[in-house]
């Protein structure tokens, strides 16, 4: 395989509604202008962290869309398009690449369960020779622990050697660091990016290729000195006083439901309260336990 076609830190972008439950599109790229300034490479939106899975497909489109008007680069912009439904997914996939969006991230079908790698090895398949586009690139999305849908490695290695111009990356966030070793041995030049921040520093030390994280909606300036100074060792000190500050959020924000946990925190930082509404069947935190976030955000550093 050639180098790792996709590298940097990329914001698992949260998305903010408005009060109808619709999506906020102004603060929405808003937000994603403000992740690009504060050191993400990209902004990986529509994935879980952005509830992509609790909007319609026309909605998906518009939020994409609305990326690019604000004037975000197609080559800034990662959104996850793999859905339950493999028309669905070529659909959503051609869409990105009709407004100049080459790279996505694709879950496998997620509804049925204990399907065989075969079926998920023909599911990937038909959606790629359906779409047949030698621009796209797909980076894979390992998150067994939501979708029940694990990717193991000899399917990786299939859907390799029968796309290596299109299969290009995954983002692993099952949190098994073994994992993701395992995968930068079996296939160098293979982007592995991190979906869990704790990762990020050990895994650019072996050779990975970067993170897409939730965390990162807070603290992209953080990840981005581990992202550019994990190997130097005369960096060594601030690496490490970046990571314990990514660690530091991202153990608030496992404090509740994760989710709405990370839109309330985004909330706080930019003193705007209507982050803090996700979609049901995810709820806002309760008053008690968005004034006891209040209390532990005040005191990070």
């Amino acid at each position: 395989m050639t180098s790792q076609g996709i590298r940097g830190v990329y914001s698992a972008a949260t998305t903010p509604l408005n009060a109808d439950y619709t999506p906020d599109l102004g603060l929405f790229t808003a937000h994603c202008q403000r992740l690009l300034e504060e050191g993400c490479h990209g902004v990986a939106l529509l994935g879980t962290t952005g509830e992509a899975n609790s909007f319609s497909s026309a909605e998906r489109l518009q939020i994409l869309e609305a990326a690019l008007k604000s004037g975000i680069s197609g080559d800034q912009l990662m959104p996850g398009t793999g859905v339950a439904a493999i028309p669905e997914t070529v659909e959503l996939t051609r869409h990105a690449l009709s407004v100049g969006v080459t790279r996505v991230v694709m879950l496998p079908p997620f509804y049925y369960k204990g399907v065989s790698d075969d079926g998920i090895f023909a599911a990937y398949a038909q959606i790629i020779e359906a779409i047949a586009d030698d621009r796209l690139r797909v980076v894979l999305y390992h998150i067994p622990q939501v979708s029940g849908i694990p990717l193991p490695l000899p399917l990786i290695g299939r859907l390799i050697k029968a796309f290596p111009n299109t299969i290009v990356g995954i983002k692993d966030s099952a949190g098994d660091f073994a994992n993701m070793q395992a995968l930068l041995t079996a296939f160098p030049g293979f982007s592995v990016l991190a979906g869990a921040d704790p990762l990020l520093l050990p895994l650019i030390k072996a050779g990975g290729a970067g993170c897409i994280t939730a965390t990162s909606n807070l603290v992209a300036d953080s990840l981005r000195i581990v992202y550019d100074h994990a190997t130097d060792p005369d960096r060594a000190a601030q690496v490490e006083t970046a990571q314990a500050r990514i660690n530091a959020y991202r153990s608030l924000s496992n404090s509740y439901v994760q989710i709405p946990t990370i839109k309330a925190m985004v909330g706080l930082k930019s003193d705007n309260a209507s982050w803090a509404r996700p979609r049901p069947p995810l709820m806002a935190l309760s008053a008690a336990e968005h004034a006891d976030l209040a209390t532990k955000f005040a005191q990070l550093p």
